[in-house]
């Protein structure tokens, strides 16, 4: 194993200290915008932005998260946790392909045990929830997935036997689901902010700062206007409509706190040393197992393959939708080839 000086090679810690300073405000505007914009605009009463800008942001953005998933958190995980700098027990096992897959069933089972809460709930007080959402909005953070057209009725038998795909409207049918809107939202916010911490933190130290810098500034952006498409189209209860505003507003913070952490630590802080490279490979691995589930199961499975309003559209706005996630996920991969 090379020796720890090695691993901890000489840096300035000084260098674009000025321009790192003022990465932390630059970052925040830039991500606070991207994901606030389409929040802020689907409310706004004079501001009246076709429903295709926020389709295509929406899109954009799913390829976006993909990608990131992928290329921009996998990618490292592995890599970190095949640093020199570790003890040879690292590279025994592929741990970072071993945390991602406890990532991605934990999120699974996490989803199913809210699911099957908020089912129970809703039939105890007589209404029935459809497992996909297409009805109750169940996985309207991710976005709408259909007209929400009443169903035709059917006898208790038939509703157990096809899983309670059908519910009846009610009054208090968006505040028993929002808690289940809410870990919806949080399930892909979370793996997007332990992301942007870790992209912050390591480019208040990056000796490589301004590609760095122009990279983040444009991955930041792209990926808050997937977001923020999303939030904007949530159907809450009026008391939970801060969720929206919230979840962007900490999505633009997140970033920038990296950064001021960095900063504040870049003197004692070696990104090439073996707790970091341990603590970022770990926190990589995890953030890509949520994001392959929230971009693969939630995203692509329930914006296409479950979404009727997509199913049964026109071959040019399938080849449409689809071309513009491509876009998305092509661009941020590129984007990898820098950072």
């Amino acid at each position: 194993m090379p020796s720890e000086p090695l691993c901890e090679a000489a840096r300035n810690p000084n260098s674009y200290l000025p321009l790192r300073i003022a990465s932390v405000f630059i970052v925040l505007v830039c991500a606070t915008t991207g994901a606030m914009f389409p929040v802020l605009a689907r409310r706004s009463k004079w501001l009246h932005v076709p429903r295709s800008v926020f389709d295509f942001a929406k899109y954009f953005g799913s390829g976006v998260i993909i990608a990131t998933a992928f290329i921009h958190l996998l990618s490292p995980g592995l890599e970190e946790l095949s640093s020199p700098c570790l003890s040879p027990a690292w590279s025994e096992y592929p741990y970072a392909l071993a945390l991602c897959l406890l990532s991605i069933f934990f999120i699974f089972i996490l989803e199913l045990v809210a699911f099957r809460w908020g089912t129970s709930k809703l039939g105890s007080i007589g209404l029935r929830h459809d497992p996909h959402g297409h009805h109750t909005g169940s996985h309207a953070a991710h976005g709408p997935e259909g007209a929400q057209t009443p169903s035709t009725a059917h006898s208790d038998t038939e509703a157990q036997e096809h899983g309670h795909r059908h519910h009846h409207h009610g009054d208090g049918h968006l505040d028993d689901s929002a808690s289940a809107q809410i870990v919806g939202i949080a399930i892909l916010e979370f793996g997007v902010l332990l992301h942007s911490v870790l992209i912050g933190l390591t480019l208040a130290v990056d000796e490589s700062f301004k590609i760095l810098f122009i990279v983040i500034i444009f991955h930041q952006t792209f990926e808050g206007l997937g977001l923020g498409s999303r939030l904007a189209f949530i159907k809450l209860p009026p008391r939970y409509n801060y969720v929206p505003v919230l979840a962007a507003l900490i999505y633009g913070l997140s970033t920038p706190v990296g950064i001021a952490v960095g900063l504040a630590l870049r003197s004692t802080y070696a990104p090439a040393s073996a707790t970091a490279s341990i603590v970022s490979g770990v926190l990589d691995s995890l953030s890509a197992g949520i994001l392959i589930y929230t971009g693969l199961v939630e995203l692509l499975a329930h914006e296409f393959l479950f979404n009727k309003e997509m199913m049964n559209s026109s071959n040019d706005k399938l080849v449409y939708t689809i071309g513009t996630m491509l876009l998305g996920c092509g661009v941020m991969a590129l984007l990898g080839r820098w950072a």
